[in-house]
């Protein structure tokens, strides 16, 4: 996929699995528009910034 998904939101690590996945529920058109390469973000891509969540809680 053409974005970064080390940085996004949706993108958790699942220790069953024991790897990374995207926890964000995409259809079969948006998963065939990624793999195509018609498309070169993620519509769903949110920035996870974990420094301004501490913040937050401070």
């Amino acid at each position: 996929m053409g974005t970064q998904c080390e940085t996004c939101a949706y993108y958790v690590y699942d220790d069953e699995l024991e790897e990374y996945e995207c926890t964000m529920q995409l259809d079969e058109d948006d998963i065939s528009t990624f793999y195509s390469g018609r498309k070169n973000t993620c519509p769903y891509y949110r920035f996870y910034d974990e420094y301004k969540m501490v913040q937050k809680q401070n």
